[in-house]
């Protein structure tokens, strides 16, 4: 028997849109790029700050011969109709439409898993997103795609909206040709990006993408909140202007119908959910992880954004919200909306403000009030 082949035709039938096969070697060509995005404070709190963790498959699973890399598209055919009854609302990437990637493609790499023991015992590690080596990496390697200049992972059919997830096996496997980059002298991502993450040489500074800027917890600088227009998670933008994703073949993932959102979230609904409800109603999807405070967040930044005065009461309530982080940007955003009523309601804030840098920045706010 072919296992290899084996293993592709199960993958098949698991629901798998790509998949690819790699040495699992240790990814030496990456520790002196890691070494420069940490050089130049481009790495973010969500990595895994050893360099040697990021690119030796053996830390993970010694016995690791092949890795078995995956890739599903979420790029579903679907269009999100005019929400009806909501004043404003906030757009999800959609990475965030549906159900969490996380479970759904260990889910079917777990089928696949179970598949594949049927005919060969061996040891595995099943890994989506959040183990320390880098996927999109390893998905080049495999051949599922190559680096874009917005360092996505292309796939000739099926495009940018594919979720990767990776195997470790102890299994001998023959491996497959890498794909070359294919951008050419296309720059659409580059000149594209609301907030010019992206740079030349396939490099992008993460402190400026929008998407990661909608998940950390860090502190968003001004000028930056105000490039996030609507987006409450994620931004699709890079990926939207690309022409390697036009005519290509859709997903067909059911879970990533967004059923529950439809694409967007209610802005006035996220601002006043209670944390169960949110947990009911927003849990199952992957923007949920950070928690509703994040989204409230982004929320605020939104209102901002639309620079429509009516939401200055449901901003006024949020400025005597328990989080410190939540009154410091509905602050912003009031005084952003309405410098007068903004300061006038900031001021009477800071008379009952206990947190020492949240009454710090509110008066940093109020002192330079152009933002």
């Amino acid at each position: 028997m072919n296992l290899k082949q084996y293993i592709i035709d199960q993958s098949k039938k698991a629901g798998i849109d790509i998949i690819g096969f790699t040495k699992a070697e240790r990814l030496e060509d990456m520790v002196s790029v890691l070494k420069e995005r940490r050089e130049k404070g481009y790495d973010t709190e969500f990595e895994e700050k050893d360099i040697i963790a990021r690119i030796d498959p053996s830390l993970l699973l010694p016995e690791s011969r092949t890795i078995i890399a995956i890739g599903i598209s979420y790029n579903i055919e679907y269009k999100i109709s005019s929400p009806k009854g909501i004043k404003w609302y906030g757009l999800l990437s959609k990475s965030s439409w549906g159900e969490d990637y996380h479970r759904v493609l260990r889910t079917k790499m777990e089928i696949l898993v179970k598949k594949i023991r049927n005919v060969i015992d061996f040891k595995y590690t099943i890994c989506v997103d959040t183990s320390p080596l880098i996927d999109r990496n390893i998905a080049k390697k495999a051949g599922i795609g190559w680096y874009g200049k917005n360092c996505s992972i292309i796939n000739d059919d099926f495009g940018s909206f594919i979720f990767l997830g990776y195997i470790l096996t102890d299994l001998e496997l023959e491996e497959d040709e890498k794909t070359e980059e294919k951008c050419g002298n296309c720059r659409l991502c580059i000149k594209s990006c609301p907030a010019g993450a992206i740079q030349e040489g396939y490099v992008i500074n993460t402190k400026r993408c929008i998407s990661y800027l909608t998940q950390t917890k860090d502190r968003i600088p001004y000028d930056l909140r105000k490039k996030m227009e609507t987006k409450l998670y994620g931004c699709d933008t890079c990926q939207q202007v690309c022409p390697k994703n036009k005519e290509i073949r859709k997903g067909n993932t059911e879970e990533f119908i967004p059923i529950i959102t439809n694409g967007i979230i209610d802005i006035e609904e996220i601002m006043t959910i209670s944390n169960k409800k949110f947990k009911e109603n927003y849990g199952v999807m992957s923007g949920a992880w950070r928690g509703k405070n994040i989204l409230k967040r982004n929320a605020i930044i939104a209102l901002a954004n639309t620079g429509d005065k009516s939401c200055v009461g449901l901003l006024r309530e949020a400025l005597n919200d328990e989080s410190p982080m939540i009154r410091e940007y509905a602050a912003w955003a009031l005084i952003r909306i309405d410098k007068e009523i903004g300061i006038r309601l900031v001021q009477e804030r800071l008379l009952k403000e206990k947190a020492a840098e949240t009454y710090d920045e509110m008066k940093n706010l109020i002192e330079i009030q152009e933002i």
